[in-house]
Order: structure tokens, then sequence, then C-alpha cells
């Protein structure tokens, strides 16, 4: 029927396909959330199996996460503060590095003087071999006692079977680490060489590279040796008393990545994080 006018009326429909259910991208962000809150359940859950002190490492951070960035005056970044670099502040880092390698010399220390009271030779032989963690780092030493001959005899490099079998235990623990070692000699106060060509700087030296020689045969891999030392008497063991038998003695320093107010370097850094690695899938194996 045509309306008034004689012009025919074109009704258009459009038809609007619709997607719901499973052909919708609604599900995309769904999903996108569900991983999120994974994510966030499993660092918590990383974070909970931390020591007390890292956890407040990480706590300081989000506390105040421009204290541990570095900003560049006059740049476009957000953060700067002035016309120079500001301090970098990686205490945080730091704590976290410095933490690891404790916990790694005290396991280290424990089985060294569990295997040095498991050694009946070590015993009847009266030898002191005293393990200590310092500021410095894991310091293992050889200390004469009695006449002061138990490793070397009077005013000799030439060892003794007490010397190479401490060595030796103390070199099969080392030998599975990646630290560098220090190897010290030290003598007494007492004045030796005569004739002024070999004194005791020359015997706490000569000592002290006999130890490396040790050491090296006991599994330490080359390159873990980084110094050998020879202090002669200048740093006595027993300061009061400068011609004690324990002053002299065989030292070997384990140090600290970095010390308290400094900041690993990028090698320390890189062991620290493969060795993090290792530890988390061991723990996932077992």
């Amino acid at each position: 029927m045509a309306p008034r006018g004689g012009k025919k009326i074109v009704i258009v429909k459009k038809k609007v396909a619709g997607h719901g259910g499973h052909h919708g991208g609604s599900w995309k962000v769904a999903y996108a959330d569900f991983v999120t809150a994974m994510m966030a359940f499993f660092m918590v859950m990383w974070i909970l199996g931390m020591d007390d002190k890292t956890k407040q490492a990480i706590e300081g951070y989000f506390a105040n996460p421009v204290g541990y960035k570095k900003g560049y005056g006059a740049g476009s970044s957000p953060l700067s503060t002035g016309t120079a670099p500001t301090n970098v502040q990686k205490t945080p880092l730091r704590m976290i590095v410095r933490n690891t390698e404790q916990r790694t010399f005290e396991q280290v220390k424990q089985a060294i003087l569990d295997k040095l009271a498991q050694s009946d030779s070590l015993k009847a032989l009266n030898a002191v071999v005293d393990v200590q963690i310092t500021n410095e780092g894991l310091r293992i030493e050889l200390v004469e006692s009695g006449r002061g001959d138990v490793y070397f005899p009077l005013g000799s490099a030439r060892m003794k079977s007490a010397t190479m079998l401490a060595l030796q235990l103390v070199g099969t623990e080392l030998a599975i680490l990646q630290h560098p070692v220090i190897l010290e000699g030290h003598t007494d106060g007492a004045k030796f060489g005569a004739d002024g060509a070999y004194g005791n700087w020359e015997l706490s030296a000569d000592r002290a590279n006999a130890a490396r020689r040790i050491l090296e045969s006991a599994g330490l891999k080359d390159g873990r040796i980084v110094e050998v030392r020879g202090y002669a008497a200048t740093k006595p063991r027993v300061v009061d008393d400068p011609l004690s038998p324990a002053n002299r003695r065989i030292s070997v320093l384990l140090p600290f990545s970095a010390p308290r107010d400094g900041a690993p370097d990028a090698a320390t850094m890189a062991q620290f994080k493969t060795d993090s690695m290792r530890a988390d899938i061991a723990k996932r194996v077992q």
C-alpha cells in the first residue's frame, strides 16, 4: 500500500551479528587477571621463604624505592634531584650477597671442624687449626704450639706431615667453592738470618708458597689462589708476646666479596646469581 503522494516507503532492517560466550574477548581479560594474581602469589610465597634480613632488605626497597635508584640532574628522569649524579644506595644488594656468603662460610667452617675432630693423626700431633669467620671473611689458621715446630722445623719452609695433612683436609672442603683464596705466612719476632740474605720476610713468604702447592694439589683450581703474602712478624697473633710460638702460622683467607660499606663487583654478582639459581633448582628437586 503506497502512502499519499505516491512515494513508496522502504524499510531497511539491519541484522547485528552477536558474539557471545566463548567467541568474545572478555575471557582474555579474566585470564590475564588470573595470571597476574598467580604471579603475585608465587612472589609472596618466595619472599616468605627467605631469611629475616633478606625480607627487611626487600621491605626497605619497596618502602623507599627512590633511595635505591640512581638519578642524574638536569635530565628527563623523574628521579633527578640536582646537577650531578646522586649516590647509589646498594645496601640491600650488598646485604643479600654478604648474608649468602656468611651462610656458606658457616657451613664450610662446620665441615672443616667436623673433619678435624675425626682426624686422630692431627690430634696425636697436637696440631692447632683455628677456623673463624671475621669481618674479612673465612680465616683458617695453622697455628704453631708447644716448641713451635709442629708444622715447620724452626727456621725452615720444609713442611711436616701435620702441615700437609691439615692443608689437604682444608683444601678438599674449599675446592667446592668459587671464592678467591689468599695465603699468608707469619713468623714470630725472633731475629732470623744473621747475614741478612734470608730472614723472616723470605721465610714467611716461602712457607705460604709451600702451602699454595699443597692446596692446589688438593683440588683448588688454577686462579683460585689470588695472593701469596709473607708478613714476617708484622702481624702477631699474640701481640703481648712477639716471641710466642702461636705467632708462627699459616693463614688461609677467603675474603667476603664486598666490604660492609661497599658493593659487590659484576663477577661476584654473576656468581651469586648462578649459586642462587642452583640452590633454587635443588630445593625444587627435593
